[in-house]
């Protein structure tokens, strides 16, 4: 839920409505005048965005009805009253309460696609949209099969089925609310014939099988970052973040149950973003491969099916340790 309290109250109270409409009167107009506002506030950028340009241009485009590749004497356009209303309105509502723009526009771009999104689940920036650009070359060859654990609103399965034209996908969430979104999302990309949401508490509901890739974003804050993340992700579902004291609660899972759905030569590629330190010091014997990712992202590793039988037992161990302490 967005926390209710007023931010960068002194800011807002100095802003005029009615001077902003009258004199603003282009795109590049609002452009700078909301980049200046983001300047002088309290904001944190980091859920599709690193900073207040890129957030205020994403506010431009999806109110405006535009592409990412829209040219540029199209950015010079003057401005409707009504589009200059809808400009101000979603300015103010990132700086009052410090929404994330994606859940004001409910738009959201991953692996050059837009997805539609809402507080049913996470922002979609996972680096794991590099792997799927690149086709998860040196991983794995046109799988047929792909299971993307923890799903949200779908991007990754989407993305996984627009790679690889002849493969079906397993969406699977936890969460019904965020499986509806996906829902949505599915549809409108017309791949309801190949990528199929599944409500499931990972594995449980799934009949052991044999994925030649399973891909997974899982929730990995822990409990000590959790409670200290900007405002912004406390607008985003807990259950996506949060996965016990260490942030891999639901990782160990992950690691002790995949290798019986996958198929032989089968893959597991997991997000565990900065808990990778903690995965390491209580892993240290396993060949987590960390891969590179030309969008800098960090904490993503792959697994083979081979690897993952030979330390079945201890991630097994470690898994039921946690769910006890």
């Amino acid at each position: 839920m967005t926390d209710e309290r007023l931010f960068n109250a002194e800011l807002i109270e100095h802003i005029e409505k009615d001077n902003v409409l009258e004199q603003l009167q282009s795109i590049p107009d609002f452009l700078r005048w909301g980049v200046t506002c983001f300047n002088q506030s309290d904001l944190y950028f980091g859920q599709g965005t690193d900073n207040p340009y890129d957030e205020m241009l994403h506010l431009v485009l999806a109110s405006l009805h535009l592409p990412l590749q829209t040219p540029a004497e199209l950015l010079n356009s003057r401005l409707t009253t009504m589009e200059k209303e809808t400009l101000y309105q979603g300015v103010m509502t990132r700086l009052a309460y410090r929404t994330p723009m994606a859940y004001i526009t409910n738009k959201a771009w991953f692996c050059g696609e837009e997805f539609y999104v809402d507080e049913r689940v996470i922002v979609p920036r996972s680096p794991i949209g590099a792997l799927i650009e690149e086709g998860f070359q040196g991983l794995v060859h046109e799988p047929k099969r792909i299971l993307d654990l923890c799903t949200g609103s779908g991007c990754i399965a989407i993305a996984c089925a627009l790679a690889f034209e002849e493969a079906e996908v397993d969406a699977v969430d936890l969460s019904v609310d965020a499986l509806n979104v996906a829902e949505l999302n599915i549809a409108r990309f017309g791949l309801t014939d190949r990528v199929f949401p599944l409500q499931s508490n990972a594995f449980d509901n799934l009949l052991a099988g044999d994925y030649d890739l399973i891909v997974t974003n899982p929730p990995y804050v822990d409990a000590e970052d959790l409670a200290d993340m900007p405002v912004e992700f406390h607008s985003e579902p807990e259950l996506a973040l949060g996965s016990g004291h260490d942030g891999l609660l639901l990782t160990k899972q992950i690691l002790a149950q995949s290798p019986q759905f996958l198929a032989e030569d089968g893959v597991l590629v997991c997000e565990v973003g900065n808990s990778m330190l903690a995965l390491q010091a209580q892993f240290p014997e396993v060949p987590f491969e960390w891969l590179t990712l030309h969008n800098g992202g960090l904490g993503v590793f792959a697994l083979r099916k081979a690897d993952l039988v030979v330390h079945h037992d201890r991630f097994m161990q470690a898994w039921q340790a946690a769910l006890k302490a």
